[in-house]
């Protein structure tokens, strides 16, 4: 274009075409800017934001599964401490199944010696408190203050005198805790020095079977 021969017209159509341009240029700009905004908050954010929440859980569940790991192993470690215990405890200490089913296995010693068992009866149970802890009313008892449990049971037993003597070193060699605590015999009048004992003995049971 020559610069001498230019018009003022030819500036201002000049100018103008360079305006239309520019502000398509810049339409096209904030059109697209706009579109990429409302893409960006109505689309990818929420993928984001999901992506997050779905992430932030991954990882607390990880974490949970860490400390469900922990616990296992620690409560393995216990259990392998209590195993002894509770090995010791299942042989000294009554079951309330093996208290129901007492006048059978005294029986099966009794007739093992020529015995006969008049009566067996069980009494209630009685808690023995732990160490520190003051006897309660059965009301305000609670298991954690229990440290076992003496079940008192009254018999009546008849027999040879001897027999009954060799009855009574028979049972308390019996794994199970079992304690002769008062006895009354009778020598009755026959030929076979028959005598009737009459007591109580007491067993033993843990506070979760008798709680």
């Amino acid at each position: 274009m020559d610069l001498k021969n230019i018009t003022m017209d030819d500036l201002k159509e000049k100018f103008q075409s360079f305006e239309k341009k520019t502000l398509i240029k810049f339409g096209i700009g904030i059109g697209a800017t706009i579109f990429f905004l409302i893409i960006y908050f109505a689309v990818i954010s929420p993928m984001i934001d999901n992506r997050k929440v779905t992430l932030a859980d991954k990882n607390l569940k990880l974490e949970e599964i860490q400390n469900f790991e922990t616990q296992i192993i620690s409560f393995r470690k216990n259990i392998k401490k209590l195993e002894p215990i509770v090995k010791k405890n299942s042989r000294l200490f009554h079951s309330k199944a093996e208290v129901e089913g007492l006048y059978d296995g005294l029986s099966k010693f009794a007739s093992a010696y020529g015995l006969v068992i008049i009566k067996i009866e069980k009494k209630e149970p009685k808690p023995v408190m732990k160490s520190g802890k003051a006897e309660q009313d059965k009301s305000k008892l609670k298991q954690n203050m229990i440290s076992y449990y003496k079940i008192p049971v009254n018999y009546e037993i008849k027999g040879n005198f001897l027999n009954f003597i060799k009855f009574k070193r028979a049972v308390s060699k019996s794994k199970k805790m079992l304690n002769f605590e008062e006895e009354e015999i009778s020598l009755q009048k026959d030929l076979n020095n028959t005598i009737i004992a009459k007591g109580e003995l007491t067993i033993v049971g843990l506070p979760d079977e008798f709680f």
